[in-house]
């Protein structure tokens, strides 16, 4: 039977990974910090381990006796203190380069992020061996670079190791992308910036787990090497945003702002809370301008050529699915706050 370890197991994307490898015949190692998640995986006959990625004792012995690694653990956010995108996102990626390679490991499957590619310029297309941006936009896509380069020297030096770049995963379960976005929309201070002409790719989360599994048996000539994963719909930013206020009965945005009055409101807020709060994300980043008012799209025909990736769920299913579970998942969260609590 394969033994497969998961980083980031309790988290959105290796927890959905998870739940599909519970339907394979296939040994799973969870890595994670949530504890109450890896007491259920438990329950479920699933080996859970609570562990930081930045242990790198932790993260070798999770690798013993194991085939198979994913690597989805990692910090994502627009905002925090470098030092911790660099604990989890380097580091932990190095710790778990050295387990794979203690261990003899068959194939580690990591994953980046198109982050690496933001330069708030209007980019179509993007292809995985376009040149990067001479500065990285943020300690997220900084740090994911220099997980890459260290992915990268750890293939040179025989760790059979594939990467995949999704981008902005989303589906139940999402706790960043729309839920940020919808508490912008219900608090009206959303800006349509500039022209609200800005095009996207987003991933359904269940296209993500796919192309993981594709890669764990993809050909021999695949590693070493990068994929784009997207759903391969471009998107109208503006238009989607409108589809998500008419399904949640809010109104859209209607007030537009120039993108470099927004780009230089947001670095002038990014400063004022580095000096006075820096441990509280500022209401909008430059970051988050940039992923509203300028078009990236990916080029995905490597990923289907040599993994045979084929998104399955579409962008019109998969925001129907998002918005289902959010409209349910809120109407519970009222209920409990309404509803006398058992102790």
């Amino acid at each position: 039977m394969t033994k497969i370890l998961v980083t980031g197991g309790t988290g959105f994307l290796g927890g959905a990974l998870v739940r599909r490898l519970q339907n394979m015949p296939v040994s799973i190692t969870v890595v994670g910090r949530n504890r109450s998640v890896g007491e259920v995986l438990t329950q479920q006959g699933v080996r859970f381990i609570q562990a930081d990625l930045a242990d790198r004792a932790a993260m070798e012995r999770a690798c013993r006796n194991q085939d198979i690694v994913f690597h989805c653990g990692a910090l994502s956010a627009p905002w925090g203190r470098r030092a911790d995108f660099y604990s989890a996102n380097l580091i932990g990626t190095q710790n778990v380069i050295h387990g794979c390679f203690t261990h003899k490991i068959k194939r580690l499957i990591h994953v980046s992020t198109p982050a690496i590619y933001f330069n708030y310029q209007n980019r179509l297309n993007v292809a995985e061996y376009d040149r990067l941006p001479a500065k990285p936009v943020n300690a997220y896509a900084e740090t994911k670079r220099l997980a890459e380069q260290a992915i990268n020297r750890a293939y040179q030096h025989g760790l059979p190791v594939i990467t995949l770049r999704p981008r902005a995963i989303f589906g139940p379960g999402d706790q960043a992308i729309f839920p940020r976005l919808i508490r912008a929309i219900k608090s009206g201070r959303l800006r349509i910036i500039g022209g609200g002409q800005a095009q996207t790719d987003l991933t359904y989360i269940e296209n993500v787990v796919s192309a993981l599994l594709l890669a764990q048996t993809s050909p021999p000539e695949t590693l070493g090497r990068a994929y784009n994963i997207t759903n391969g719909q471009p998107v109208s930013m503006w238009h989607m945003i409108t589809q998500i206020c008419q399904r949640l009965g809010y109104p859209p945005p209607r007030r537009h702002v120039p993108f470099r009055v927004a780009y230089y409101g947001a670095g002038l807020l990014e400063t004022a809370h580095h000096i006075f709060m820096p441990h509280r994300e500022p209401m909008v980043t430059r970051y988050g301008v940039g992923l509203l008012g300028r078009t990236i799209t990916l080029d995905i025909r490597a990923a289907q050529r040599d993994l045979g990736y084929q998104p399955r769920v579409s962008m019109a299913d998969g925001l129907e699915h998002f918005l289902t579970w959010w409209v349910k998942n809120q109407n519970l969260l009222q209920e409990s706050q309404t509803q006398p609590v058992e102790t």
